[in-house]
C-alpha cells in the first residue's frame, strides 16, 4: 500500500532530480507545494535550532567533533526516517549550531510525530569514521505546547549512560511573528522589502515593495523552475539579532526547452539557404558546381540538426543535464548542470531580500573536444584561411567584411520590407472596399513609408555590382570588358564550359564592380517601384479630394504635387520605364537595353517608357471620376496596387537572388570550415542563451515593482556579469576561448515581454525568434504581472543584453599556466569586459539618476568600486580573486543578473556561490565576523551545493584532493570530510 502511494505521488512529480536519496532528504522533492495549500511552500512548517552542552567523549583528553542528525517518524508508521542534519563544528563540547532542522509542507508531520535527534563525534573527517555519542526523543506536540517553545533534553549513549545535554529551540511561524511585529511599527528607512504572502507580491505596504517570488509557488517561476531543494540556516548579527536565511536550488525546463527551440530554428535557416541557392536559377558550369558543393556541404549540417532536434524531442531524463554528461553528443546543445542558486535573507524586522546567481557549466563544445583550441582561435584561423584563399583562388571574387555583413543586413530588410509592402498594400485595398478616407489616408501613409525604405535598400552600388556579377554567370553571358583608365580597377569575366574566371587588378581588391557596365536597367527596376508608389499617392488623394469638394473633383491640389515630388529620385526623372508584367515585348523601347552585358531577357519583364501620369490622368482603365458609385475607390485602386506589388516582387527577388550570390561568392572556398566553426558556435551560443533566459525571467519577476530597474532596462539594458573559475592550461583554456564567444555573441539577443495567452505552465515559457544574426526571445507574463509593467515594455520595446565576462582561474592547473603557461587570454577577457562595465555605467550616469539603483550598506561608492576593479584587472596578480568579489559586488549594485561557471558548475561553482553568498550576509546584513567561517563551512557541508553533486554524480562529495585544494585560495577550500577523489 505505502508503495503503491509512493508510485502514485512520483506520477504526478513534473521534476525527476535524484538518483538516489540523501542522508539529509526524507523526501526526494524538497519544496513543492501540497495540491489546495495555500501556505507559501518556502515557508517551513516547522523549524528549530539546536545547541550541545557539556558533551562526553569516552577519551576525556578530548573535545567531540560533533554534528546533530534528525531523524522522525509519524503514527503509525513503525519505523524512522533520516530527515536532515546540522554542520560539524570542531573542538568544543558546547556547540551552536547555524544550520536549522526545518520541515516542509510535503514531509506530512503533525502534532504526534517523534523526533529523535542523535549526536554524533567525527573522530576523522576526511576518512568520514565516526560514532554516536548519545540521543533524545521528543513528540513535536511537545515542543508546540511548551510556553516559550524550548526544550532541554538529556543525551543519553546507547548503555543508557548521560553523554551531555541539547536545547531545542523552536522558530516562531511568520504569521506569529507578524503579529508580534505588526507592519505598521516597521520603519521605513530600512533598506530592504517587508513580508508579504507571495500570492499578494504584486500588492505594496507602506511604499516598500517586495522583490520576493516563491520558486514553488509563484506562476510565472514554478512553470520555468522546479525541483527546487532549500535548506535553513539562523546566523547571528553584530547588533545581538539573528538572520533567518533560506538558500534554495532549482533545476530548469529550459535546459530542454530552449535547445529544441534554437535547433529548430537553426534547421529552418540553413533549409532557408539552401533554397535560395537552388533559386538562383541557371548557371554557368563552373559556378553550378561551386554551388552543387556548398548545397552538400549544408545538407551534411543539416542532417546533423536534424538527428539532434530529433535527440532533444525524445530525451525523458531529468530537466538538466548532469556534469558527466558534458561530452554527450545527443545532448551538447543543453547547457550543463543549469540551476537557479537562491539566498533568502530576512532579519528580525521582517525585511526580506532575495539574491539569485545562475550557475552553468563552462559553455562549450565538450563533444567535439579541445585539441584544436576553441573558438577564439579557430574564428582567427577561419579569417586567415580565408584571406589567403582570397588571395590565391581563381574561382571567387573578394569581398570584404563591411560587404559581407551588408549583403546579410540588405537581404533580412528585404524578406521584412517586402512582406509589410505586401500587407499594407491589402490594408489599403481593403480601405478602399469600405470607403474609409481616414483608413486610406493612414495605411497609405505607412505604405508609402515602407515602400520608400524598400526602395533605398535597394539603391545601392553593392546591389548593383551583384547583380551585374550574377547575370556575368549566367551560362549565355560572354563578356570581356576593360576599364580604359589605367587608374582605376579592372575585371575580366569570361565564362566557358570549363572554368570561370574573375581576376581583379587595381587598387582595390573589393567587391565593388566598377566596370563600365550600363547601370540603368537595374534603376529603372527600382524607380517603377518609386514611380508606381507615386500614382498611388496621386490617385489616393484626387479619390479623397472628390469626396471632400465633390463640385471641384477636377482640380488637383498642391498636397498631390508635393507628396508626388517627395518621392525618391522620382522628381527628377523626365522619364519613367514603367513594368507591365502582363506584356511580353519582344524589344525593349531603352535603348541601353540591346547591350548584351545588361540585359539578360530571361530574368526581367518587358519594359516600356511611359511618362508619369498627371493628376487628370486615369492610367490602368479606371472609372471616370465624374461618377460615384460603391466600388470606385477600390476599382480606381486596384490596378495600382497589382501592379505596385508585382513591381515590389521583381525588384525584391532580383534584388535578393544577386545577395544570395555574393555570399556564395565568398563562402564558397572556406565552407566547409565555415560550417564546422558555425556548429561548434551554435552548440556555445545555445548553452549560452538558455541560461541568460533563465537569469532574465528570475529577474524581471523579482523586480516587476521595482520602477528603477525597469526603467534601466528598456533604456540602456540588462547586464549579464559572468563569473568564470576556468584555468588557462590545458582543456580548460579552450572552454574558457568557447565560453568567451557564446557570451559576447549574447550582444545579438533581444527580450520582449508579452502578456500571456493562458494560465497554464506551457503558456508561460520563453518563444525565440530569429536567426544567427539576431534571436529574439519573448517572455509571456500572467496578465496581473503584465500590467505592472511600464508602457514602453508593454508596447513591445526591444530589451537589450549587456554581457560582461571576468575569469580567474584558482585550481593547480592555473598554477602550472602561471608558472609555465600563458595567461594572455585571461588578462584580455578581463581588460574588454571591464571596459564594457565602465561604457555600461557611464551609459546610465548620462540617461538615468541613482535613485534607480539599490540601496547598500556598503561606504564604497561605485565608481570607487570601479576603479578599485580597473586597479586589480591590470595588477597581472595571481589568482586575484578580489576581481570576482568586486565584479560581483558592481553587478549586484547596477541592478545585473549574476552568472558564475566553472568546468561542470559543480565543484568550484559551489565554492564561490557559498562564499559570494556569506561575503553578501556579513557586508549587507551584519553577520557577525566572528561565524564567517562557521557560516561558510556550513552552507558547504549541508547546503544545496552539496546536493548538487549528488544530483550530478550520485556522491555527496566535492571532486577535490588534497593536493590540489592546497593550491587553491583560502576562501575556496571546503571542510574537511566534503571532498574525495570522485567521477565527475
Amino acid at each position: 500500500m505505502a508503495g503503491g502511494r509512493e508510485r502514485g505521488a512520483r506520477l504526478q512529480r513534473p521534476w525527476s532530480v535524484y538518483r538516489a536519496n540523501t542522508f539529509e532528504l526524507s523526501n526526494e522533492m524538497i519544496g513543492l507545494a501540497l495540491a489546495g495549500n495555500s501556505q507559501d511552500p518556502d515557508e517551513p512548517v516547522l523549524e528549530f535550532s539546536v545547541a550541545c552542552t557539556e558533551l562526553v567523549t569516552p577519551a576525556l583528553d578530548r573535545k567531540p567533533n560533533s554534528f546533530v542528525a534528525a531523524s522522525c517518524t509519524t503514527p503509525p508508521q513503525a519505523f524512522w526516517t533520516k530527515h536532515a542534519q546540522t554542520e560539524v563544528i570542531e573542538g568544543t563540547s558546547n556547540p551552536i549550531f547555524l544550520s536549522s532542522i526545518a520541515f516542509f509542507q510535503e514531509s506530512n508531520i503533525n502534532q504526534q510525530t517523534q523526533v529523535k535527534l542523535a549526536v554524533y563525534d567525527v573522530k576523522d573527517r576526511s576518512q568520514g569514521t565516526m560514532y554516536m555519542l548519545g540521543s533524545a526523543l521528543f513528540p513535536v506536540k511537545e515542543l508546540l505546547q511548551d510556553k516559550n517553545h524550548r526544550l532541554h533534553l538529556v543525551l543519553r549513549s546507547a548503555e543508557n549512560e548521560r553523554v551531555g545535554n541539547i536545547n531545542v529551540v523552536a522558530w516562531q511561524m511568520e504569521e506569529k511573528r507578524d503579529q508580534r511585529t505588526p507592519v505598521a511599527r516597521l520603519p521605513d528607512t530600512i533598506n530592504g522589502r517587508t513580508v508579504l504572502p507571495v500570492d499578494e507580491s504584486l500588492t505594496e505596504s507602506m511604499g516598500v515593495r517586495t522583490k520576493y517570488a516563491s520558486l514553488c509557488k509563484d506562476t510565472l517561476l514554478r512553470s520555468v523552475f522546479g525541483g527546487t531543494m532549500s535548506r535553513m540556516y539562523r546566523f547571528p548579527t553584530t547588533d545581538g539579532n539573528h538572520l533567518r536565511v533560506l538558500e534554495q536550488m532549482a533545476e530548469s525546463v529550459l535546459s530542454l526547452n530552449i535547445p529544441r527551440q534554437y535547433v529548430k530554428l537553426l534547421l529552418e535557416e540553413d533549409a532557408a539557404r539552401v533554397c535560395e541557392l537552388e533559386e538562383l536559377g541557371e548557371l554557368s558550369p563552373c559556378w553550378e558546381n561551386l554551388r552543387r558543393q556548398i548545397v552538400s556541404q549544408y545538407q551534411t549540417i543539416i542532417l546533423t540538426y536534424q538527428e539532434t532536434l530529433s535527440d532533444l524531442n525524445d530525451y525523458r531524463g531529468p530537466s538538466f543535464k548532469a556534469s558527466n554528461l558534458k561530452a554527450e553528443r545527443r545532448l551538447e546543445f543543453m547547457p550543463t548542470n543549469l540551476h537557479v542558486q537562491r539566498m533568502r535573507v530576512q532579519d528580525e524586522l521582517g525585511f526580506d531580500h532575495t539574491y539569485d546567481v545562475i550557475t552553468i557549466g563552462a559553455p562549450a563544445a565538450h563533444c567535439q573536444g579541445f585539441k584544436n583550441n576553441g573558438l577564439r582561435k579557430l574564428i582567427q584561423k577561419f579569417e586567415e584561411a580565408k584571406k589567403h584563399s582570397a588571395l590565391s583562388s581563381s574561382q571567387s571574387i573578394v569581398y570584404i567584411p563591411q560587404d559581407i555583413v551588408r549583403a546579410k543586413e540588405i537581404i533580412a530588410h528585404i524578406n521584412t520590407l517586402k512582406t509589410q509592402v505586401s500587407y499594407y498594400a491589402e490594408r489599403l485595398s481593403r480601405a478602399a472596399k469600405e470607403r474609409s478616407a481616414n483608413g486610406l489616408e493612414r495605411t497609405l501613409a505607412i505604405l508609402a513609408d515602407k515602400t520608400r525604405q524598400l526602395v533605398t535598400v535597394c539603391d545601392c552600388k553593392l546591389l548593383a555590382s551583384a547583380i551585374q556579377a550574377l547575370n556575368a554567370a549566367r551560362p549565355e553571358y560572354i563578356a570581356s570588358k576593360a576599364s580604359p583608365s589605367a587608374d582605376s580597377e579592372q575585371v575580366v569575366l569570361r565564362n566557358d564550359q570549363d572554368t570561370l574566371l574573375a581576376k581583379w587588378s587595381g587598387r582595390n581588391s573589393r567587391s565593388s564592380l566598377h566596370a563600365d557596365w550600363h547601370e540603368e536597367e537595374w534603376e529603372k527596376v527600382w524607380l517603377n517601384v518609386d514611380k508606381s508608389l507615386e500614382c498611388i499617392i496621386q490617385r489616393v488623394d484626387k479619390l479623397l479630394q472628390k469626396e471632400r469638394r465633390p463640385s471641384d473633383s477636377s482640380q488637383d491640389s498642391t498636397q498631390t504635387d508635393q507628396q508626388g515630388s517627395a518621392s525618391k529620385k522620382g522628381s527628377g526623372k523626365t522619364r519613367a520605364f514603367w513594368i507591365n508584367p502582363g506584356s511580353i515585348l519582344q524589344e525593349p523601347s531603352s535603348p541601353s537595353s540591346s547591350s548584351p552585358s545588361s540585359s539578360p531577357s530571361s530574368s526581367l519583364p518587358a519594359l516600356c517608357s511611359a511618362c508619369p501620369p498627371g493628376p487628370d490622368q486615369e492610367p490602368y482603365g479606371s472609372p471616370s471620376t465624374e461618377e460615384a458609385y460603391p466600388g470606385e475607390w477600390s476599382e480606381a485602386l486596384y490596378p495600382l496596387l497589382t501592379t505596385l506589388t508585382e513591381c515590389v516582387a521583381m525588384m525584391s527577388d532580383k534584388a535578393k537572388k544577386s545577395m544570395v550570390f555574393l555570399l556564395m561568392q565568398d563562402g564558397a572556398p572556406t565552407i566547409a570550415m565555415d560550417l564546422t566553426l558555425q556548429y561548434r558556435r551554435d552548440v556555445v551560443f545555445c548553452q549560452t542563451l538558455t541560461a541568460l533566459i533563465c537569469g532574465f525571467i528570475i529577474k524581471l519577476r523579482n523586480c516587476l515593482r521595482d520602477d528603477g530597474f525597469l526603467r534601466q532596462l528598456y533604456t540602456i539594458g540588462l547586464l549579464a556579469q559572468f563569473e568564470s573559475l576556468l584555468s588557462t592550461y590545458g582543456e580548460e583554456l579552450g572552454m574558457l576561448e568557447d565560453m568567451s564567444v557564446g557570451i559576447m555573441d549574447l550582444r545579438n539577443v533581444t527580450f520582449k515581454v508579452t502578456q500571456a495567452t493562458g494560465s497554464s505552465a506551457p503558456d508561460m515559457l520563453p518563444v525565440i525568434t530569429g536567426n544567427r544574426d539576431g534571436f529574439n526571445v519573448r517572455i509571456p507574463l500572467p496578465g496581473t504581472m503584465f500590467d505592472a509593467l511600464p508602457r514602453e515594455i508593454q508596447n513591445g520595446m526591444l530589451l537589450r543584453v549587456q554581457p560582461v565576462l571576468f575569469n580567474v582561474g584558482i585550481n593547480e592547473q592555473q598554477t602550472l599556466a602561471e608558472k609555465f603557461g600563458d595567461t594572455s587570454l585571461q588578462e584580455i577577457i578581463n581588460l574588454e569586459s571591464l571596459a564594457r562595465l565602465n561604457s555600461y555605467y557611464e551609459q546610465f550616469k548620462e540617461v538615468l539618476p541613482e535613485d534607480c539603483l539599490p540601496r547598500s550598506r556598503s561606504q564604497t561608492c561605485l565608481p570607487e568600486l570601479l576603479r578599485f576593479l580597473g586597479q586589480n584587472v591590470h595588477a597581472r596578480k595571481n589568482k586575484n580573486v578580489d576581481i570576482l568579489w568586486q565584479a560581483a559586488e558592481i553587478c549586484r549594485r547596477l541592478n545585473g543578473v549574476r552568472f558564475t561557471s566553472c568546468k561542470s558548475a559543480k565543484d568550484r561553482t559551489a565554492m564561490s556561490v557559498t562564499l559570494e553568498q556569506c561575503l553578501i550576509l556579513q557586508h549587507e546584513h551584519g553577520m557577525a565576523p566572528q561565524v564567517f567561517t562557521q557560516a561558510l563551512d556550513c552552507m558547504r557541508s549541508e547546503g544545496c551545493r552539496r546536493e548538487n553533486t549528488m544530483k550530478n554524480i550520485g556522491s555527496r562529495k566535492y571532486a577535490f584532493n588534497s593536493l590540489q585544494l592546497k593550491a587553491f585560495p583560502k576562501h575556496y577550500r571546503p571542510p574537511d570530510g566534503t571532498f574525495g577523489k570522485v567521477e565527475t
